[in-house]
Formats: structure tokens, C-alpha cells, sequence
């Protein structure tokens, strides 16, 4: 198809595109709970109420039923990262086992031990509480588009599959080999769980509040306490998962930055669409590239295709129309077609963007302020949906101050290195942004500039 017949036929797939993340449209979204106004003293507060603040209050109740715990949210239950991202639940902790390897290698067997626990006890969640999120443990197909990464797939941990092989699972011209996680992901429908979660909390007496947007967090030595626009939350504790939101502690601020992800959702499948593809066994699916994308089914058979561009906006700003970008959009429904050419006629029902709470060595950090009080667990670079059950389990057990296993990690007790300020952070992103597109388009191979932040153990991802 020659380029402008391309661009017209991109055009017209999107055209219909309902501008709303796919899982939070549905009749089936808990209605809007009231904000706090007035006073509230508790044992525990907890910020925010996407998948970090959902389970560190379900997990409090669970350790101490008696206590007191309230969740505040500056929206509604799972309206940022986590009703935003493709639903992949996955084991690790680390952003994959070679970041896993690189950061933290004496450690990485028990991170890996404790990721696959922490996935079977989401399951066991899931299960026991009858949460219907569409939870299916279908593992990861990570897949080869040039030649220069089949030996890298080789080397993982999963089934390898040569080109014919990965193709008699999903079927993409582009593909030259795979590698099959069969075990280590789920994939999960995440606003549905998130409500699933809220539910759990307020059954075993959470209170939570949505529509309330903290706006300081102080300390005295009696108490710690937390000002929204309409109320005050006095607490003996606070834990922290406000993800790429401004963190309430400054000395934070330099050690996040917000990246907003992209992702298209096409309309159902036939059943003739379907067999063309294959996808048997519905495994979420992931390329290989610096750029990459990440791409699944949705339990009705529509494909959800996101990812390749990591967008940052200057100041570390985090704001609604940043959710718009025609420009990603076009690209990811070009790309999409070039995976599955068999789908040429498959539109898109929805496009929608969000922000992750990116930090420099990819994978989550944790820590404590105000004489341990305070725990925060952020950074999770787009694997929160399963790693922040870990997080939660983490600033309990900071909070408490008892030690466990978790806490005597070297990824618990270490921290990354910051982002410098602005204009510094802006022009080192793009720089960084630029030197990984290149490298995908010359093998792999990595410029200077990557291969200093290589060595001094920082980068940029989504």
C-alpha cells in the first residue's frame, strides 16, 4: 500500500477510537466513593489507591485486623497506572531476570523465589475472593523481530522456539524465534482487579476515600498528619504508593521521573480473524527491541497493543492532556499492522496513554522517613501490577520494624541513583531516547553515551 493510501487507511482504523482507557469503560465500574471532609485519626493511612495502596491496606487489615486503616485517592480507584497498563501480572521483581542479574546478582535466585510466591498469592487472592478479573496464567512469549536477538532469547530461561515454532503459536511474519515463559505471567483485566481489591479492603473495615488528593504530609513526635483540601487524616503510620505523582517527600522528587506509555485496543476478533492469528494459548506477548511492544488478548478477543514509545515531558509534569498523542497512535496502529498484515481490517475501539513512575535501575525501590513512620515503595517502571503486592509487603514490614527477608535485601536497602534537575534530566532523557532507537536500528549495538550510563548503573525505560 503506498504511503499516503497507508496513512488514510491508519486514519480511518482510528477514527472510532473511544479516547478512554478499554478497562476502565465498563457498566460495571463501582460508582465514585466521597471524599474525606473533616477529621480522621487511624493506625495506618495510605496514599493512594491504585495497586500499591489497595494491597498495603488489604495486607494491614490482614496482619492486624484491629487496626484502624484508611486509603485516600486523588481520583477514583484505579484511574492512573493501575487501569492504564496492558495487564500483565508478571513474577518479577526486577524488570526481567537480566536486569534482575545485573543489579542485584548474589540476591537474584531469592528475588526470583519470592516473585513466583508473590504471583501465586495473587492467584490465591484472585481465587479465594471470587474476584472476577479474567486472571488467566498463560506466561510471556518474548519474540525476535531481527536477527541480532535470537541469541539473546536463546540464553533466557524460557522454551526457546525457532521461527516455525513461534510462529505455530502467534503468527507474525515478523517473528524469527520466541522464547515461552510458561509460568512466570499472568494476564489479568487490572481495573476489575483493582476493584476486586477495593472490595476486599472494605469488607475487612478499610475506609477509602477517592476524590481526595493529599496535600502535605507533617510530622510531629505524637503524630503524622495528612491535609487534603477538605479534611485532615491524623495517623500513628503512612505508607506511600503514589506512584508518578509528585511524592510528598522532597527527597524523592529527584529520583522519579514520569513516562507516559501508549496503547491501542482493537475491536473483537471473529473467530476467522482469530484462526489467522492463532494465539491458542493466549500468551501475552512481548518483542525484543530497546523500543519494545507488548501486546495480548482481552477476554472478549480484542487485541490490546501497546508500548515502543517512552514519552517525557519536560519538569517531570504529569498532566491529563499528556494522555493524547496522535502521533503514537498512528505509529503503534502502523506497527500493529505490520505484525499482523492478516488483521488489515481490524479497526481500533480505544487509545489511551498514562504515566509510569520510571526510576533508574528499572525495578522498585523502597525506604522510610520521619523516624520510620513513613514507608514509601515506587519506581516500578511499568511491572507494578504484580510487584506492588511485594512493595506493599515490604513497607509493612519496614513500618513494623521487625526484620524479614525482604528487608534484609540489597534491593530493599539500597536506593537508585537520581535523575539530575531540569533542564539536566530533560536533555539526558532524550539523549538516551535517541542513542536506544539507534541501537535498534544498527543490531544492538550501544553508542557511548549508553554504554556510560551502562556503566555507572543508570538508564531509561518504560
Amino acid at each position: 500500500m503506498p504511503p499516503a493510501g497507508r496513512a488514510a487507511h491508519i486514519a480511518r482504523a482510528l477514527g472510532d477510537a473511544e479516547p478512554k482507557p478499554f478497562w476502565l469503560d465498563n457498566p460495571a465500574r463501582p460508582p465514585a466513593r466521597p471524599a474525606l471532609v473533616g477529621e480522621l485519626e487511624c493506625d495506618l493511612a495510605v496514599v493512594g489507591g491504585g495497586f500499591s495502596g489497595l494491597w498495603t491496606a488489604l495486607l494491614a487489615k490482614e496482619r492486624q485486623p484491629a487496626a484502624e486503616v484508611a486509603l485516600l485517592d486523588a481520583g477514583r480507584i484505579a484511574w492512573a497506572a493501575s487501569g492504564r497498563n496492558g495487564g500483565f501480572c508478571a513474577a518479577s521483581l526486577t524488570h526481567g531476570e537480566a536486569n534482575g542479574r545485573e543489579r542485584f546478582g548474589e540476591e537474584y535466585d531469592t528475588l526470583a523465589r519470592l516473585g513466583q510466591a508473590n504471583l501465586d498469592e495473587i492467584e490465591r487472592f484472585v481465587t479465594t475472593n471470587s474476584v472476577d478479573c479474567g486472571f488467566e496464567r498463560t506466561g510471556e512469549l518474548d519474540v525476535a523481530t531481527e536477527p541480532y536477538q535470537v541469541a539473546g532469547l536463546a540464553a533466557q530461561g524460557g522454551e526457546f522456539l525457532d521461527e516455525a515454532a513461534v510462529r505455530a503459536e502467534v503468527d507474525s511474519p515478523t517473528y524469527l524465534a520466541g522464547s515461552w515463559d510458561r509460568s512466570g505471567v499472568a494476564l489479568v483485566d487490572p481495573a476489575r482487579l483493582a476493584w476486586g481489591l477495593a472490595r476486599a479492603c472494605l469488607e475487612r473495615g478499610v475506609q477509602i476515600y477517592e476524590q481526595t488528593p493529599v496535600e502535605s504530609l507533617e510530622s510531629t513526635r505524637a503524630q503524622l498528619t495528612l491535609t487534603t483540601a477538605t479534611g485532615r487524616v491524623r495517623a500513628r503510620k503512612v505508607a506511600l504508593g503514589t506512584s508518578a505523582f509528585r511524592p510528598l517527600l522532597g527527597r524523592l522528587r529527584l529520583h522519579l521521573v514520569p513516562v507516559y506509555d501508549y496503547v491501542l485496543v482493537t475491536e473483537p476478533l471473529s473467530p476467522a480473524q482469530l484462526a489467522s492469528v492463532g494465539w491458542q494459548h493466549r500468551q501475552g506477548v512481548g518483542d525484543s527491541g530497546n523500543q519494545f511492544h507488548y501486546y495480548r488478548l482481552t477476554e472478549d478477543n480484542r487485541v490490546l497493543f501497546g508500548g515502543y514509545d517512552a514519552i517525557y515531558h519536560y519538569g517531570r509534569q504529569v498532566r491529563e492532556a499528556y494522555d493524547e498523542r496522535p502521533r503514537t497512535f498512528s505509529r503503534l496502529a502502523a506497527h500493529f499492522y505490520e505484525t499482523f498484515p492478516q488483521l488489515e481490517e481490524v479497526r481500533f475501539s480505544h487509545r489511551w496513554g498514562g504515566a509510569i513512575d520510571t526510576c533508574t535501575r528499572f525495578c522498585a525501590f523502597f525506604g522510610t522517613a520521619h523516624r520510620s513512620r513513613v514507608a514509601y515503595s515506587l519506581g516500578f517502571t511499568g511491572l507494578g501490577v504484580g510487584a506492588s503486592r511485594f512493595g506493599a509487603e515490604v513497607m509493612l514490614d519496614l513500618l513494623e520494624g521487625a526484620p524479614t527477608e525482604r528487608t534484609a535485601l540489597e534491593m530493599v536497602r539500597s536506593r537508585p541513583l537520581p535523575f539530575p534537575p531540569e533542564p539536566l534530566a530533560y536533555l539526558a532523557i532524550q539523549a538516551t531516547r535517541l542513542s536506544l532507537a539507534a541501537a535498534d536500528r544498527s543490531e544492538g549495538k550501544r553508542n557511548t553515551w549508553l554504554r556510560l550510563l551502562d556503566r555507572i548503573g543508570v538508564g531509561f525505560d518504560s
